[in-house]
């Protein structure tokens, strides 16, 4: 069995997800790999300026073909196209019991999969007819067009409604609960009004003699959302132009104020919370990071056994306290380490599925005992859409092997072509996609050795292709 499972004899997490959210663990999904939903909650928010583009919505958008690694037999998954042929045969190939796929007759690649979904109604058909066979509708976190798909196919949705969902994913509510219960955070302020904005600004000032701070919307992702501020004169400057924008955009305020750390690693631990308030705590794992944006998780995370209890206990408290404030589901939470050894176990909690929530059935049925796993993406520049079997052909022997037990399983594959969707502006011929990958290795070595090779292998098909 995995080595970061909390109790070797819990049942698998497909089991364990459908019992937290619908009460019984046979009960077939409608699945929605909605991703960066925390977007759409913001819809009203005031917020801070931020660059966009169709390219990085079209690729952020592919990511809901992680939701075939959630699907099980008897389940639905609704994506935006469908997969790859020869994909789907590598992922029966390892072992894999895939869901049905449904998918749209057309699709806009900077849309979502829902807004995709709403816009056909034969697809809208399709999922009324599932609510005789008790599928429920479950997505990467709930939003009004999911539950504008439940209230025109007739399905309940399985989890929290929209509403306690982004009221337990703001950052506000994250500080709010760590200091009801006396858990270590960054020294800060929760902001909800213009005014509170205001005076924890002037009251953050003289910490900026000490070190950087950061200003968080209560619903960025992906490290949109933030800013770092070092002087007094940028500091008051985003607060000016945040009261600016709340005068001519009344809607909610949500704005945490925190001291910057000084950060050795990032962690990110999973619980599945029921209705009842019970908490299973599912697996800690070191998270990796660039400019705050997620690279991929490694596992199992080196903690020393305190740091490991502290988190556990924290995953207890957090859990109870989401359950009473009525969701269930899964939450993952994110948790870092200072230079100095000083754990941090709430930094942010992200009440929704995560990127490792996607690798969970993966990792049960593949990493063994010992094992050491790696989920990254690989970056793929192409000048025309790349098939699945050119990466299998190019992986070779890199690939995993069942019978080795070591290797890399390509666990996303929409996100290499999803730039080629789009008319490319002139001058930029290539385009990138990332390539999702579990690797595999008998310990870390092997893992690193692995990884090289992937890496190596994916250089040389692109020369090749260029």
């Amino acid at each position: 069995m995995p080595h970061d499972r909390a109790d070797a004899s819990a049942p698998p997490f497909a089991a364990r997800l459908r019992q937290a959210v619908t009460g019984d663990p046979s009960t077939p999904l409608v699945i929605v790999g909605n991703f960066e939903v925390e977007e759409r909650w913001a819809r009203d928010e005031v917020g801070l300026p931020r660059l966009t583009s169709d390219l990085g919505a079209a690729v952020v958008n592919r990511m809901d073909e992680l939701a075939l690694l959630l699907g099980r037999p008897g389940d639905v998954v609704v994506l935006k196209s469908a997969p790859d042929p020869d994909h789907l045969t590598e992922l029966r190939r390892i072992g894999l019991q895939l869901p049905t796929v449904l998918a749209p007759a057309h699709h806009d690649p900077t849309r979502s999969v829902s807004q995709d979904a709403l816009a056909d109604d034969l697809l809208l058909a399709q999922l009324a007819a599932l609510r005789e066979s008790g599928h429920r509708l479950y997505a990467h976190g709930i939003s009004d067009l999911e539950e504008e798909i439940a209230r025109r196919t007739g399905l309940a949705v399985a989890g929290p409604s929209e509403r306690v969902a982004v009221h337990v994913n703001s950052k506000v509510y994250s500080r709010d609960l760590a200091q009801e219960y006396g858990i270590r955070q960054p020294h800060g302020w929760a902001c909800r009004t213009v005014e509170e904005l205001h005076a924890a600004a002037e009251e953050a000032l003289p910490y900026l003699d000490e070190r950087p701070l950061v200003v968080k919307e209560a619903l960025g992702v992906s490290g949109k959302g933030i800013a770092v501020v070092d002087t007094p004169a940028r500091l008051r400057r985003i607060v000016r132009m945040i009261a600016r924008r709340a005068g001519s955009q009344p809607g909610p305020l949500g704005f945490c104020i925190e001291q910057w750390l000084d950060k050795d690693r990032d962690f990110n631990y999973q619980l599945t919370v029921d209705a009842a308030g019970r908490v299973h705590f599912d697996f800690v794992k070191e998270a990796l990071t660039a400019g705050g944006v997620h690279q991929g998780h490694r596992f199992p995370a080196v903690l020393p056994e305190a740091d490991e209890a502290l988190i556990r206990e924290t995953a207890d408290v957090v859990g109870a306290a989401l359950a009473r404030d009525g969701f269930a589901g899964v939450v993952g939470i994110d948790a870092l380490t200072e230079r100095d050894g000083t754990l941090h176990p709430l930094i942010e909690i992200n009440a929704r599925n995560n990127m490792s929530t996607y690798q969970l059935n993966l990792q049960e049925q593949l990493v063994d005992d010992g094992q050491a796993a790696l989920a990254r993406h690989y970056e793929i520049r192409s000048t025309r859409p790349v098939p699945f079997a050119a990466v299998r052909e190019a992986l070779a022997d890199a690939a995993y092997d069942p019978a080795r037990g070591t290797g890399a399983v390509v666990q996303g594959f929409a996100t290499v072509n999803a730039a080629h969707a789009l008319t490319l502006p002139d001058g930029a011929p290539v385009a990138s996609g990332r390539l999702y990958a579990l690797v595999i290795g008998d310990d870390d070595q092997d893992l690193a050795a692995i990884d090289g090779l992937v890496r190596a292998r994916l250089d040389q098909m692109q020369e090749q292709a260029a």
